[in-house]
């Protein structure tokens, strides 16, 4: 996510609102909020599985200021995993993992962190969400060999769905996926993105 050939790519906001998944038939931890865009498309995955398999987001929308605090402790943890790295490298090392807010898809509304579920609970993706490279011994790379045939098989299911709706992964975080975000545009080969930076919008009071 420090490629220049991402960061630089602009945003040119379209205008999608946020919306709960619940409100597109999206099975999610709690509340998780995303653009229509992103919604729809989920929606349309969803709706290619088999009987019985669901998508399961964990995370959609991300505040900016809980993305900067997660970069900077994941920051934190390879300079003391690394001892002399340097300011440049420790940055391109995090972005691996976590993207820096001016890119980070979760902070646009644009990315979800998902699995898939039936109705035993959730399936076996090789690592849980968020595990980290160092902790996994890169087994949290979508293309891992060092996971089981079901996982595998798991994860090429989500990612069938995921792209044929038109989502792209990224591929260090086998359960992250967006639509509209800068390294979308990269992938996809469009020259701007669809979705800046958002902020949940704070409920009015009552009175």
């Amino acid at each position: 996510m420090s490629d220049d050939r991402i960061t630089e790519i602009p945003a040119i906001e379209v205008g999608d609102p946020l919306v709960d998944l619940y409100s597109h038939g999206i099975s999610a931890e709690g509340r998780q909020l995303v653009r229509e865009g992103v919604a729809d498309r989920l929606a349309v995955a969803d709706s290619f599985l088999p009987t019985g398999v669901r998508l399961h987001v964990v995370e959609g929308l991300r505040p900016l200021r809980l993305q900067l605090e997660i970069y900077n402790g994941y920051r934190a943890e390879l300079q003391r995993l690394n001892p002399g790295i340097s300011d440049a490298e420790v940055h391109v090392l995090a972005s691996r993992f976590v993207s820096p807010v001016e890119v980070a898809p979760h902070v646009a509304g644009a990315a979800v962190d998902l699995t898939l579920v039936g109705e035993h609970g959730p399936f076996d993706l090789g690592t849980p969400i968020d595990t980290t490279p160092e902790q996994s011994n890169g087994a949290c790379f979508f293309d891992a060999t060092n996971i089981s045939r079901e996982a595998r098989t798991n994860r090429a299911l989500l990612a069938d769905v995921l792209t044929a709706a038109g989502l792209v992964n990224y591929p260090t975080e086998w359960w992250h996926w967006s639509y509209g975000d800068r390294y979308w545009a990269f992938m996809e080969h469009r020259d701007h993105a669809l979705y800046g930076p958002t902020e949940a919008p704070v409920p009015a009071e009552r009175f």
